[in-house]
């Protein structure tokens, strides 16, 4: 295969991940606005995406607060799309910061909220990542995670040996720092789970 065709392939692929993530039956089945509302999120308030992706939690949640809303993202072309859209509804509160979740470019205790939306799932090890998101957050700050039930028979998505059972994910939450203040499956096999940051982290 040519470089030319190559390169070709590869932007398809990515406008194929933009129509997944941004798409209409992802918005009926887990609207960002909902998901949101399950936070008590203030105006003062400075959240991280992590993981952001095409900003489908970003730019929502920019929108409430007037503090800053932190994207998070490996790929350049991600947040690239992501500027778009705030520049498209003149949005200003949002960061762009490329890295990895694992190895979080930001201090510590620089987020009120943190946002991890179908992300856990592709990193390892994942207590390496719950740590870096505790670092970020600040003391009582709430952390909200999103991910695939791993059920056999449930909506399509990563392979079933990589998703996270939610029972494991409270217990890696709990290894890590993190109180489970809520359990939720806002569409089937997709569960939400909040969390506070506590004092005293289990080793």
């Amino acid at each position: 295969m040519s470089k030319q065709n190559h390169d070709t392939m590869d932007e398809q692929n990515f406008r194929n991940k933009i129509d997944f993530l941004d798409g209409a039956e992802r918005r009926r089945l887990l609207p960002p606005e909902e998901i949101l509302n399950i936070l008590p999120i203030e105006k003062s308030h400075t959240i991280l995406d992590a993981g952001a992706g095409s900003g489908y939690l970003t730019v929502p949640a920019a929108k409430l607060v007037n503090g800053a809303v932190y994207a998070l993202d490996m790929d350049a072309r991600m947040l690239d799309v992501i500027d778009e859209k705030a520049r498209a509804e003149n949005i200003t509160n949002i960061k762009l910061v490329p890295g990895s979740i694992d190895d979080i470019p930001l201090p510590e205790e620089s987020a009120d909220i943190v946002l991890a939306s179908l992300i856990l799932h592709e990193v390892r090890p994942l207590s390496r990542v719950l740590q870096q998101i505790r670092r970020v957050l600040k003391e009582d700050g709430h952390f909200l995670c999103l991910e695939y039930e791993k059920e056999e028979g449930t909506v399509p998505g990563p392979p079933m040996h990589i998703r996270i059972h939610s029972s494991e994910m409270e217990q890696e939450l709990a290894n890590a720092g993190f109180h489970a203040v809520q359990k939720v499956y806002p569409g089937k096999s997709i569960y939400i789970i909040t969390a506070i940051k506590t004092a005293v982290q289990v080793r």
